[in-house]
């Protein structure tokens, strides 16, 4: 399954913010081990290198923009995505630019702690949690079939 981390979910794991690291580190092991294909926005990478660099220090934040760029996919934010992003009227640009982003890498789903931002999607919004759930379904389905 292709998914595309929102900004808020990596930061969790990054910067260990409570309760929500556990869950969302849950998927970060995921896609470690391939079961799940992360995608990370190219502005996601930037706003967390300005955000972890003033709160963990340069050198650390550059040493873990490094693992998520290995880790991670990139999808593009390009002309076609900051286009089609303003058509969606969505209430935070940046969320609309991270939807149109994983559109166009095929991404079937988006997970963020932010699903009211995304209330006007047209892919599968899920919360950590909900994805850990959909996922251990899946696999449970697996294991019967």
């Amino acid at each position: 399954m292709k998914v595309l981390f929102d900004t808020n979910v990596v930061l969790d794991v990054m910067l260990d913010r409570k309760p929500f690291a556990i869950a969302s580190a849950m998927l970060l092991s995921k896609v470690e081990t391939g079961e799940v294909i992360g995608f990370l926005g190219a502005t996601t990478v930037t706003t967390i290198h300005y955000l972890t660099t003033k709160v963990i220090g340069t050198d650390r934040a550059q040493h873990e923009i490094k693992k998520l760029i290995t880790l991670f996919e990139i999808a593009p934010v390009n002309r076609t995505v900051l286009e089609g992003a303003i058509t969606l009227k969505f209430p935070d640009f940046e969320d609309a630019v991270l939807h149109e982003a994983a559109r166009h890498v095929g991404a079937q789903a988006i997970v963020t702690r932010d699903i009211s931002g995304f209330k006007r999607a047209t892919l599968a919004i899920y919360s950590p949690e909900e994805l850990i759930k959909m996922i251990k379904a899946v696999e449970s389905e697996k294991t019967k079939g």
